[in-house]
């Protein structure tokens, strides 16, 4: 069975794309056949993530009628299939979002796991991955603000028949925040599935056009990506698999800090 998630947030610079790709890449890393699909049409940033923004075809001209989606198919890591949205903003004027849907019954038939990557905020483009999707996975970083637009995120979804799967916690810190894991699941009304730290080596890693679960495996933020892909996955990865090393004394602080802010 397909399933098919799209990952959300009510603001930019969350860091949905980089979740988006990195969770790509694990999910098919532990053999599920993976795609990676760039909704975010008039921002696209997945082809810049992983190198891909000088490819002849994306997401922009299928939608334009000028192109077959098996075109705008690209394999990146350990297998993931990428379709990324164009960088050119004639691209964008000449896409129709409305033909979304169809392009999306095409690919389901060659997948086993299908991520979107939503635009930012609420806007008609915006709507209809949080509509299509069988769940939606809402990223948040450790501001009220934040938050906040999550909410707004998660109430469009639910106001147009999308189901929530829950919220990631991205770019945790040791240090105090305004936000804890208590308060998002007590505002959004979701489970918090994942925390990931703030990890310099996710902008390393971007700097190199390659995911961090790739370039550096057993960074901290890494580690976390994996621990949520394999739930997704539903494989049994063990620790060791993980490849957690020195970072575990980080992993276990940060945890530790965030669960007291519960209580």
């Amino acid at each position: 069975m397909v399933v098919t998630y799209t990952i959300a947030s009510g603001k930019g610079g969350t860091g949905k794309t980089t979740l988006s790709v990195n969770l790509g890449t694990m999910l098919a890393h532990y053999g599920k056949e993976t795609y990676i699909m760039d909704t975010d049409m008039g921002m696209a940033n997945i082809g810049i993530v992983l190198g891909l923004e000088n490819v002849p075809v994306t997401l922009h001209e299928v939608l334009a009628g000028k192109a077959s989606i098996s075109e705008a198919i690209y394999e990146g890591p350990f297998g993931v299939k990428v379709i990324p949205s164009g960088i050119s903003l004639q691209g964008f004027q000449n896409a129709d979002p409305e033909h979304l849907h169809d392009v999306m019954k095409e690919i389901i038939q060659q997948c086993d796991i299908l991520i979107l990557d939503a635009p930012a905020g609420i806007s008609r483009d915006g709507v209809i991955p949080l509509a299509i999707a069988d769940e939606v996975i809402l990223v948040v970083n450790p501001e009220i603000s934040s938050m906040v637009d999550a909410l707004k995120t998660k109430i469009l979804t639910e106001l147009v028949g999308g189901k929530i799967k829950g919220a990631i916690l991205n770019r945790a810190t040791l240090e105090k925040t305004d936000i804890s894991i208590h308060k998002i699941e007590e505002v959004l009304g979701v489970k918090v599935i994942g925390i990931i730290p703030d990890d310099p080596n996710v902008r390393r890693a971007s700097a190199y056009k390659t995911p961090v679960v790739v370039k550096y495996p057993n960074s901290p933020a890494a580690v976390e990506i994996k621990k949520i892909a394999a739930e997704i996955a539903g494989v049994d990865v063990k620790e060791k698999e993980l490849n957690k090393d020195s970072n575990e004394k980080f992993l276990d602080r940060l945890t530790s800090s965030i669960i007291k802010r519960r209580k």
